[in-house]
């Protein structure tokens, strides 16, 4: 089955990526912007990049689709989104219509998820808690070697995990106050970066926003990895903050391990060591012990992931 050609999206909060894959060999690739697209317009970008890809591979036999929202898995609808305007969008069908070919849709962290459990860090682990940290938080789970997708296929959302109740508003369109997304994001390393910059205007952030740079997480992540204090400091807040979620995760499902991937892990342990700390001293035991580990796709797991989930799905459906 892995030598069968199918094509994976990973569509994202700012870009979406478009491959053809047997198993994790990549035969065809295509990154595009999704920021700033309305809702029909993504469909549209969608069909386009999904045509050229089968004009590069005309031998695909499925397309999988990982969204950042929640789906209803059974009728591949995207319910709802935070950080992209798709609401009750019939995004498989549509797409499926428009190029003619079998479609499975399921939720971005959750082909991410798939794709780590079967070719990357949590290979073998048949129980799993993968995040996804970029824009905002995505949440997948592997468990008893199944992805779990609640009763709709909505489920796994863990980014928005509270883990301080007066927290601070939630981004795009989640009602909710301190959820991990708001503050242990990429947006929210942004964010603490320039005010960390504008506390120490002689470090290297500070240096950086007065010569008119943007803090975003970029730059906060080569800060850091230069090995300025200042930066170092946002992400044992980042990290500390992300880890009390884990502690929660690992006590819940305790799971083989935890899988960190998204752009926020170019900071490897600057990361991961605050939250593994936390994990350490908050999770009971065993749970305490869970591993958290980074993940080893880097930026195509997503694309992997969905693109084994048309496979997985295609194979079903034949059965």
């Amino acid at each position: 089955m892995n030598g069968t050609e199918t094509i994976g999206v990973d569509l994202g909060g700012t870009k979406m990526l478009v491959g053809v894959l047997a198993g994790t060999e990549v035969l065809y690739e295509q990154r595009e912007r999704s920021t700033g697209q309305t809702e029909d317009e993504l469909v549209e970008l969608l069909g386009r990049e999904i045509e050229e890809a089968r004009e590069a591979r005309p031998e695909v036999t499925a397309v999988g689709l990982g969204v950042p929202a929640t789906i209803d898995h059974d009728r591949g609808v995207a319910v709802a989104a935070v950080n992209l305007p798709l609401s009750e969008l019939p995004i498989r069908d549509l797409v499926s219509e428009r190029v003619g070919l079998p479609v499975f849709v399921d939720n971005d962290a959750n082909v991410a998820a798939l794709a780590e459990h079967l070719y990357g860090a949590a290979q073998g682990k048949p129980n799993v808690v993968m995040l996804t940290i970029g824009t905002g938080i995505g949440g997948g789970l592997v468990l008893g070697g199944e992805l779990y997708r609640g009763a709709t296929g909505a489920g796994a959302e863990l980014g928005h995990t509270v883990i301080q109740a007066d927290g601070p508003p939630c981004q795009g369109n989640c009602p909710n106050h301190g959820c991990v997304e708001a503050l242990a994001s990429g947006t929210a390393l942004g964010r603490e970066g320039h005010a960390a910059a504008e506390g120490a205007p002689d470090s290297a952030l500070g240096k950086a926003l007065a010569a008119g740079e943007t803090i975003d997480g970029r730059v906060v992540t080569e800060a850091a990895l230069a090995g300025d204090e200042i930066a170092i400091g946002v992400f044992e807040l980042i990290g500390g903050r992300l880890g009390v979620a884990c502690s929660t995760f690992a006590n819940v499902f305790e799971p083989d391990v935890i899988v960190v991937g998204g752009g926020v892990i170019a900071a490897g342990d600057l990361l991961l060591d605050p939250v593994r700390r936390e994990v350490s001293q908050r999770a009971l035991t065993p749970m305490n012990r869970t591993p958290v580990v980074p993940a080893t796709l880097g930026n195509d797991a997503g694309m992997i992931g969905a693109a084994a989930l048309a496979r997985t799905e295609l194979g079903q459906v034949a059965a």
